[in-house]
């Protein structure tokens, strides 16, 4: 780990007072992040609205980002479940009226969406901003959040077509989640006086309680998170199912000896489609959400313009050739970086 890694990682868990305090006694360890570095970091969106940008997207232009960036996953109606749970359906007038989901405690929805579970509009915005589009997070700008989600709340019938959303009407929103009041403050988690001061929550009391035993203790105790051999193989290799970013890297669960191999040398092909996020959806040897690389070159190895076909769907997406499933444009991506990728699948994916 950089020493730069280390003093975000700091900074990260415990806040700038006591990362500040750990660079003072730890002389050599790191360095105190520049504003900018926390600035890059510090993107969450509270449910008070703290740390919300400011901006505003209309309903219609939030129809064409989400048909342009969204679409190919989650539908053109949110409604879609071959890649995703669907975003949107499963809740009524009556329970935007009401705070609460009639159908989550009622047993009548045959699937929860995302619009029937969550009681914060800024979950919504933070998960959008951070996260999305799944093969491109955090390429999105406020105005393209806000857009976003003006449309998905309209597709949810809490706002009307000509509704443009806002910094500053947020806040109205949140008043016509239709679950809003469907999140329970009494639980040790959350702070705060209990309800019988006038609070909410229940003042920080934890809602379980036991005596430690410490008896028989285990003198030393390894933590890790590993498999049952039964389950390694279960859904192929997990080490080519990751996105390209984010702590956790998949374990290479192709047998024994696959998962205690030293890593081998990559190409600068497979770094490529690494770093674009096809690996999450594309194996070399095995179909993920779409084919394996292997199929695909199995398919178009005869064409003579198979190359060219396939760069074209690689930028534009599609959907049909593989069955329902998808396939997202990535427009973003520099033609020369698409032809090498296709290139590389066509000779083996190696």
């Amino acid at each position: 780990m950089s020493r730069f890694s280390k003093s975000v990682l700091v900074l990260a868990l415990f806040g700038a007072s006591t990362a500040a305090v750990a660079f003072d006694n730890f002389k050599g360890v790191g360095r105190q992040a520049t504003p900018a570095e926390v600035k890059a970091w510090d993107i969450d969106v509270r449910p008070d609205f703290k740390g919300l940008p400011k901006g505003s997207g209309s309903v219609d232009r939030g129809q064409e980002l989400f048909e342009e960036k969204c679409a190919s996953c989650h539908g053109t109606f949110g409604e879609s479940n071959e890649v995703f749970t669907p975003l949107v359906g499963g809740t009524t007038k009556d329970d935007i009226k009401a705070g609460r989901v009639k159908g989550l405690s009622s047993g009548e929805l045959p699937q929860r969406t995302t619009f029937t579970k969550v009681a914060t509009i800024s979950t919504v915005f933070d998960y959008i901003q951070r996260a999305m589009p799944w093969t491109a997070p955090k390429s999105l700008k406020p105005d393209d959040v806000y857009a976003i989600l003006a449309y998905m709340l309209n597709l949810s019938e809490m706002v009307p077509s000509d509704f443009v959303l806002s910094d500053k009407n947020i806040a109205d929103v949140q008043k016509m989640l239709p679950n809003r009041d469907g999140m329970t403050t009494d639980h040790g988690m959350w702070p705060g006086a209990s309800a019988a001061k006038g609070g909410i929550g229940n003042g920080g009391k934890p809602d379980t309680s036991n005596k430690a035993c410490m008896k028989n203790c285990k003198s030393e105790v390894q933590i890790g998170s590993t498999l049952p051999d039964y389950a390694r193989t279960a859904h192929g290799e997990l080490a080519d199912q990751n996105r390209s970013y984010g702590p956790v890297r998949g374990t290479k669960t192709l047998g024994t000896a696959a998962a205690a191999a030293a890593p081998a040398a990559v190409s600068p092909a497979m770094e490529l489609a690494t770093k674009n996020g096809c690996m999450a959806c594309h194996g070399v040897n095995n179909k993920i959400v779409g084919p394996g690389y292997n199929e695909v070159q199995a398919r178009y190895k005869d064409q003579p313009d198979a190359e060219t076909r396939l760069v074209a769907k690689v930028k534009n997406g599609g959907q049909g050739v593989w069955g329902s499933v998808p396939m997202p444009p990535n427009a973003h991506l520099q033609d020369a970086d698409i032809k090498t990728l296709v290139q590389w699948i066509m000779a083996g994916a190696k």
